[in-house]
Protein backbone atom coordinates (compact mmCIF):
# COMPACT_ATOMS: atom_id res chain seq x y z
CA UNK A 1 0.00 0.00 0.00
CA UNK A 2 1.35 3.40 -0.92
CA UNK A 3 2.11 5.93 1.80
CA UNK A 4 -0.42 8.73 2.39
CA UNK A 5 0.30 11.90 0.47
CA UNK A 6 1.08 14.24 3.37
CA UNK A 7 4.30 12.42 4.20
CA UNK A 8 5.53 10.37 7.13
CA UNK A 9 5.37 11.54 10.75
CA UNK A 10 7.60 9.89 13.33
CA UNK A 11 5.75 9.43 16.65
CA UNK A 12 8.05 8.81 19.60
CA UNK A 13 5.98 7.83 22.65
CA UNK A 14 6.53 5.07 25.20
CA UNK A 15 2.89 4.84 26.32
CA UNK A 16 1.33 2.48 23.81
CA UNK A 17 -2.25 3.72 24.16
CA UNK A 18 -1.21 7.35 23.60
CA UNK A 19 1.01 6.43 20.65
CA UNK A 20 -1.83 4.49 19.02
CA UNK A 21 -4.26 7.39 19.50
CA UNK A 22 -1.84 9.92 18.00
CA UNK A 23 -1.14 7.60 15.08
CA UNK A 24 -4.87 7.06 14.47
CA UNK A 25 -5.60 10.78 14.13
CA UNK A 26 -2.53 11.48 12.01
CA UNK A 27 -3.48 8.68 9.63
CA UNK A 28 -7.01 10.09 9.41
CA UNK A 29 -5.36 13.33 8.30
CA UNK A 30 -3.53 11.56 5.50
CA UNK A 31 -0.11 11.04 7.08
CA UNK A 32 1.90 7.88 7.16
CA UNK A 33 3.10 7.11 10.69
CA UNK A 34 6.11 5.31 12.08
CA UNK A 35 6.27 4.71 15.84
CA UNK A 36 9.21 4.36 18.20
CA UNK A 37 9.29 4.19 21.99
CA UNK A 38 12.82 5.25 22.96
CA UNK A 39 15.31 7.98 22.09
CA UNK A 40 18.03 5.92 20.44
CA UNK A 41 15.55 4.23 18.12
CA UNK A 42 13.99 7.62 17.38
CA UNK A 43 17.29 9.11 16.22
CA UNK A 44 17.95 6.08 14.04
CA UNK A 45 14.47 6.40 12.52
CA UNK A 46 14.96 10.12 11.82
CA UNK A 47 18.15 9.36 9.90
CA UNK A 48 16.70 6.35 8.09
CA UNK A 49 13.18 7.53 7.26
CA UNK A 50 13.59 11.32 6.97
CA UNK A 51 10.11 12.14 8.32
CA UNK A 52 8.33 15.40 7.54
CA UNK A 53 7.78 15.98 11.28
CA UNK A 54 8.46 14.36 14.65
CA UNK A 55 5.95 14.12 17.52
CA UNK A 56 8.24 13.61 20.49
CA UNK A 57 7.38 12.73 24.09
CA UNK A 58 9.67 14.58 26.48
CA UNK A 59 9.48 11.89 29.16
CA UNK A 60 11.10 8.96 27.39
CA UNK A 61 13.15 6.52 29.43
CA UNK A 62 16.89 6.51 28.73
CA UNK A 63 17.57 9.30 26.24
CA UNK A 64 14.68 11.69 26.79
CA UNK A 65 12.91 13.76 24.16
CA UNK A 66 14.90 16.90 24.94
CA UNK A 67 18.16 15.10 24.22
CA UNK A 68 16.75 13.61 21.00
CA UNK A 69 15.81 17.07 19.75
CA UNK A 70 19.11 18.58 20.90
CA UNK A 71 21.04 15.86 19.03
CA UNK A 72 19.03 16.44 15.86
CA UNK A 73 19.64 20.19 15.92
CA UNK A 74 23.35 19.77 16.66
CA UNK A 75 23.57 17.59 13.54
CA UNK A 76 21.92 20.30 11.44
CA UNK A 77 18.58 18.46 11.22
CA UNK A 78 15.75 21.02 11.43
CA UNK A 79 12.87 18.64 10.84
CA UNK A 80 9.86 20.16 12.65
CA UNK A 81 9.51 18.81 16.20
CA UNK A 82 6.34 18.96 18.26
CA UNK A 83 6.88 18.04 21.92
CA UNK A 84 4.40 16.17 24.09
CA UNK A 85 4.87 16.91 27.78
CA UNK A 86 3.06 16.05 31.00
CA UNK A 87 4.08 19.31 32.68
CA UNK A 88 3.15 22.81 31.55
CA UNK A 89 6.02 24.27 33.59
CA UNK A 90 8.46 22.54 31.23
CA UNK A 91 7.38 24.71 28.29
CA UNK A 92 10.19 27.27 28.53
CA UNK A 93 12.78 24.52 28.63
CA UNK A 94 11.20 22.54 25.81
CA UNK A 95 11.06 25.53 23.50
CA UNK A 96 14.42 26.83 24.66
CA UNK A 97 17.22 27.91 22.39
CA UNK A 98 19.26 24.78 22.92
CA UNK A 99 16.37 22.62 21.71
CA UNK A 100 14.67 24.44 18.85
CA UNK A 101 11.25 22.80 19.09
CA UNK A 102 8.47 24.13 16.88
CA UNK A 103 5.47 23.59 19.15
CA UNK A 104 4.21 21.55 22.07
CA UNK A 105 1.10 20.05 23.64
CA UNK A 106 0.59 19.12 27.28
CA UNK A 107 -1.05 15.95 28.53
CA UNK A 108 -3.95 15.37 28.55
CA UNK A 109 -4.38 16.73 25.04
CA UNK A 110 -6.83 16.45 22.18
CA UNK A 111 -5.38 14.19 19.47
CA UNK A 112 -7.39 16.19 16.95
CA UNK A 113 -5.64 19.37 18.09
CA UNK A 114 -2.24 17.68 17.93
CA UNK A 115 -2.88 16.60 14.34
CA UNK A 116 -3.97 20.15 13.51
CA UNK A 117 -0.75 21.54 14.97
CA UNK A 118 1.31 19.13 12.88
CA UNK A 119 -0.51 20.39 9.78
CA UNK A 120 0.15 23.99 10.81
CA UNK A 121 3.88 23.39 11.25
CA UNK A 122 4.08 21.75 7.83
CA UNK A 123 2.23 24.60 6.12
CA UNK A 124 5.34 26.65 6.83
CA UNK A 125 7.38 24.61 4.37
CA UNK A 126 8.78 25.56 0.93
CA UNK A 127 6.56 26.98 -1.77
CA UNK A 128 5.98 30.55 -0.70
CA UNK A 129 6.17 33.33 -3.25
CA UNK A 130 9.48 35.10 -3.83
CA UNK A 131 9.95 37.68 -1.09
CA UNK A 132 12.95 39.22 0.62
CA UNK A 133 12.53 41.41 3.69
CA UNK A 134 15.18 43.50 5.40
CA UNK A 135 15.22 45.26 8.74
CA UNK A 136 18.52 46.87 9.60
CA UNK A 137 21.13 44.11 9.41
CA UNK A 138 18.56 41.32 9.26
CA UNK A 139 17.54 39.87 5.90
CA UNK A 140 14.92 37.16 5.39
CA UNK A 141 14.48 35.32 2.08
CA UNK A 142 11.11 33.59 1.92
CA UNK A 143 11.88 31.58 -1.23
CA UNK A 144 15.13 30.14 0.08
CA UNK A 145 13.85 30.10 3.69
CA UNK A 146 17.11 31.62 4.88
CA UNK A 147 17.86 34.40 7.35
CA UNK A 148 20.99 36.47 7.88
CA UNK A 149 22.01 38.81 10.68
CA UNK A 150 24.73 40.91 9.06
CA UNK A 151 26.95 38.46 7.15
CA UNK A 152 26.12 35.55 9.46
CA UNK A 153 23.41 33.11 8.40
CA UNK A 154 21.10 32.20 11.27
CA UNK A 155 19.49 28.77 11.63
CA UNK A 156 15.82 29.06 12.60
CA UNK A 157 13.08 26.53 13.17
CA UNK A 158 10.12 26.73 10.81
CA UNK A 159 8.06 28.41 13.54
CA UNK A 160 10.74 30.99 14.29
CA UNK A 161 11.08 31.71 10.56
CA UNK A 162 7.34 32.29 10.10
CA UNK A 163 7.12 34.45 13.20
CA UNK A 164 9.96 36.68 12.00
CA UNK A 165 8.46 36.83 8.49
CA UNK A 166 5.08 37.86 9.93
CA UNK A 167 6.70 40.78 11.75
CA UNK A 168 8.92 41.85 8.84
CA UNK A 169 6.09 41.83 6.29
CA UNK A 170 4.55 44.82 8.06
CA UNK A 171 7.39 46.76 9.65
CA UNK A 172 6.32 49.07 12.42
CA UNK A 173 2.94 47.41 12.89
CA UNK A 174 2.27 46.33 16.46
CA UNK A 175 0.93 42.78 16.64
CA UNK A 176 -0.94 41.59 19.67
CA UNK A 177 0.15 38.19 20.95
CA UNK A 178 -3.19 36.67 19.98
CA UNK A 179 -2.81 37.97 16.42
CA UNK A 180 0.61 36.35 16.12
CA UNK A 181 -0.68 33.11 17.60
CA UNK A 182 -3.46 33.01 15.01
CA UNK A 183 -1.27 34.01 12.05
CA UNK A 184 1.72 31.77 12.78
CA UNK A 185 0.38 28.85 14.80
CA UNK A 186 -3.09 28.80 13.32
CA UNK A 187 -5.14 28.70 16.50
CA UNK A 188 -6.92 31.19 18.69
CA UNK A 189 -5.63 33.20 21.61
CA UNK A 190 -7.72 31.05 23.91
CA UNK A 191 -5.03 28.39 23.45
CA UNK A 192 -2.62 30.62 25.42
CA UNK A 193 -0.04 33.14 24.23
CA UNK A 194 2.94 32.13 26.34
CA UNK A 195 4.48 30.28 23.41
CA UNK A 196 4.66 33.58 21.47
CA UNK A 197 6.81 35.15 24.18
CA UNK A 198 9.11 32.12 24.28
CA UNK A 199 9.66 32.15 20.53
CA UNK A 200 10.26 35.91 20.49
CA UNK A 201 12.95 35.38 23.13
CA UNK A 202 14.49 32.67 20.95
CA UNK A 203 14.52 34.92 17.90
CA UNK A 204 16.13 37.80 19.76
CA UNK A 205 18.84 35.56 21.15
CA UNK A 206 19.60 34.04 17.75
CA UNK A 207 19.63 37.37 15.90
CA UNK A 208 21.69 39.04 18.62
CA UNK A 209 22.26 42.80 18.53
CA UNK A 210 20.85 42.91 14.98
CA UNK A 211 17.36 41.88 16.16
CA UNK A 212 14.75 44.39 14.93
CA UNK A 213 12.04 43.08 17.28
CA UNK A 214 10.77 45.41 19.97
CA UNK A 215 8.27 44.88 22.75
CA UNK A 216 5.30 47.21 22.99
CA UNK A 217 4.46 47.00 26.66
CA UNK A 218 0.95 45.78 27.39
CA UNK A 219 0.22 45.13 23.71
CA UNK A 220 2.64 42.84 21.86
CA UNK A 221 5.53 43.04 19.42
CA UNK A 222 6.69 44.92 16.33
CA UNK A 223 9.68 44.86 14.02
CA UNK A 224 11.46 48.09 13.14
CA UNK A 225 11.69 48.78 9.43
CA UNK A 226 14.72 48.84 7.13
Amino acid sequence: MSAPGRGLVLVVEDETAIAELIALYLRRDGFAVHRESDGDAALAAVRRLRPVAVVLDIGLSGMDGAEVCRTMRAAGDWTPVLFVTARDDEVDRLLGLELGADDYVTKPFSPRELAARVRTVLRRGPGARAEVFTAGEVRLDVTQRRVWAGVQEVALTSTEFELLAQLLRQPGRVFERGQLLSAVWGYSASAGTRTVDVHIAQLRAKLGPASPIRTVRGVGYAADGA
